[in-house]
């Protein structure tokens, strides 16, 4: 062999040498790796949920505007009380507040303080969090009383619900509410699960949370855990030990330390119309109904509404649902022997609650809790869609049930992939079809909706196609996280498009024309439409909301030459017939005009 050739064999060698030699490290390095997750499984079981959780609750909520109503309303009251440092009395354009406690809006100053700024994250980091100590309140409740499993699948579930991901990604009261309640039912379930020294700890955690549940949003934050714990009292047997001095008296103290002290002030200082419009209108008026407020939908409106606020667990949930019925129809028509009432009551015999497992308890506690929440606001006769956020964490409870049966031990298979069939079936139907949209939406609709089409198209044909992959391979934990990873690349990437999208129907007109305002230092308010808040929010200033009589009072607004409205395009002509006005920036919906 040449010396050239023999040259070329070692440097050959020594190369393969190497290759394999870092194979062989990153091998040890990967086993290294391996068995430190092996010997820390809770921690890395955290630090997932952390980056799931993350993606769900905080990527890209500081990249879109404040969205009307609600959102700029409540913003810009928590912005004007930082500014002001009056941290009890609420003002809104320039005027008293007196819809809801102050809890949130305390939540948004600190958020201000913290971040050094009032902008769309700083106020939107509050609920998120709200959101994500929930999710993990159900991962380490989950774990404490049925399974690590089980508080994963729990957590996941309600982290992934349609609504609360909305609503916890959206800077108003509701997550606030839900967060509180949650927490204080919670620590209610717990006193029968802990040891009997812990008890008094777990009732005094429940007393303060339901005194912040008030602080959040009034009477719905007093009802929830108390209704819950007082029929799970009865139907433990243990209505006795609410009452008793250690839980009651010291719970009490602590309940009233929370909730008295700002609703004394407030009553002192603005009374009569503290108790007129909060406790008589915006309290009692929406539960009993007002003319004033309005807002009055029928019984089922709440059931609808969780319909497509649990999905994409919506579908599972019905299957088990149907599968529990069935079983007592079956049960019923098993009895041949005994009359109808008598197979009618042997359905819902008494049981023993003594014998009752921890987790048939929690099952049990949390479908009082979900039936009390869901009963409540139907019967109120003010309903929101906003309104139904505390009945998911009790959902999300009951269903991770029956997902982690069907993981682990099949339970349910059939029903469930039944469903999974049918809604990837509608996923994969309704990405084809808006492939189509052009051909059957008016052309500005269109257009508006191009933001949004390629990644819904994608996102929807992929959970579609998906469902069915994993049916095909028999992969029940692989068809649960499909809807985990579907739901957190939409609220990820896919609510700021939505969003985005909105705002195109009118909101840009209004954020644009606020700031022009804004920046040539003019006075400014609207005619002819209804309070929409992002004006005030962007505007930074008082706005004036006239509705009524348009034509009248609009020769008058400009006796101010530094004033500007901001009129509907629909009302321009007929307004130029009054007066002669000068458009300064006309937009889709909206136009600033001056005279």
């Amino acid at each position: 062999m040449s010396t050239a050739c023999w040259q070329e064999f070692i440097a050959r060698k020594n190369f393969y040498g190497r290759i394999f030699g870092e194979i062989k490290d990153r091998k040890i390095f990967m086993k290294k790796i391996i068995d430190f997750i092996k010997l820390h499984p809770e921690m890395f079981t955290i630090f997932g949920l952390v980056v799931v959780f993350y993606f769900i609750f905080f990527h890209n909520i500081g990249n879109y505007a404040l969205m009307d109503v609600d959102e700029t309303r409540y913003v810009g009251i928590a912005r004007d009380m930082f500014n002001s440092k009056d941290f009890l009395s609420l003002y809104l354009n320039g005027d008293y507040f007196f819809e809801k406690p102050p809890l949130y809006f305390w939540g948004e100053c600190i958020s201000f303080g913290l971040w050094g700024v009032v902008n769309e994250f700083s106020a939107r980091f509050p609920v998120a969090l709200y959101g994500t100590l929930t999710c993990f309140l159900l991962y380490f409740t989950g774990k404490k009383i049925v399974s690590k499993s089980f508080g994963i699948i729990s957590a996941l579930i309600l982290g992934t619900s349609m609504e609360f991901v909305i609503l916890s990604k959206f800077a108003i009261l509701d997550i606030v509410l839900a967060a509180c309640t949650t927490f204080s039912t919670i620590f209610g379930f717990m006193t029968y699960f802990c040891k009997e020294e812990n008890k008094k700890y777990f009732w005094w955690l429940f007393y303060i949370f339901s005194g912040l549940a008030v602080m959040a949003k009034g009477i719905p934050g007093f009802v929830i855990p108390f209704g819950t714990m007082f029929f799970v009292s009865i139907v433990s047997g243990r209505f006795k030990e609410i009452f008793k001095p250690k839980y009651f008296v010291i719970g009490s103290i602590l309940f009233l330390t929370v909730v008295v002290p700002w609703h004394a002030i407030m009553l002192k200082v603005h009374d009569p119309r503290f108790f007129d419009e909060y406790i008589m209108l915006h309290h009692l008026g929406r539960f009993k109904g007002s003319e004033t407020l309005g807002r009055e939908q029928p019984f089922i409106f709440m059931f609808l509404t969780f319909l497509w606020g649990f999905l994409p667990w919506t579908f599972s949930a019905i299957a088990a649902a149907v599968c529990k019925i069935r079983e007592k129809i079956l049960m019923f028509n098993e009895q041949k022997s005994l009359a109808f009432k008598e197979k009618f009551l042997n359905l819902f015999k008494k049981f023993d609650f003594k014998k009752l497992t921890n987790e048939e308890k929690l099952l049990l506690f949390s479908s009082i809790a979900f039936t009390l929440i869901m009963l409540f606001f139907s019967i109120s006769s003010t309903k929101l869609i906003t309104y139904i956020l505390p009945v998911y964490p009790f959902s999300a409870i009951i269903l991770a049930f029956v997902w982690k049966n069907y993981i682990e031990k099949g339970a349910f298979e059939k029903s469930i992939n039944l469903t999974a069939k049918i809604f990837g079936g509608i996923c994969i139907f309704a990405g084809i079809a808006s492939l189509f949209a052009k051909f059957v939406l008016p052309a500005q609709i269109y257009k508006d909706i191009l933001i949004i089409k390629w990644f819904c198209i994608i996102l929807v044909l992929v959970l579609g196609i998906s469902s069915f992959v994993v049916l095909f391979k028999k992969s029940r934990i692989g068809l649960f996280a499909i809807y985990v990873i579907f739901m957190t690349v939409l609220s990820a990437w896919g609510y700021r498009l939505f969003f985005l999208m909105d705002y195109e129907f009118g909101q840009n007109d209004l954020m644009r024309m606020a700031k022009i305002a804004k920046e040539g230092g003019y006075n400014l308010a609207t005619v002819g439409f209804g309070k929409r808040y992002s004006v005030y929010y962007y505007y930074g200033g008082q706005v004036n909301f006239y509705v009524k009589d348009i034509y009248s009072i609009i020769d008058d607004l400009f006796e101010d030459e530094n004033m500007r409205l901001i009129v509907k395009n629909n009302d321009l002509e007929a307004i130029q017939k009054v007066i002669n006005v000068t458009i300064i920036e006309k937009g889709r919906k909206y136009s600033l005009i001056k005279k």
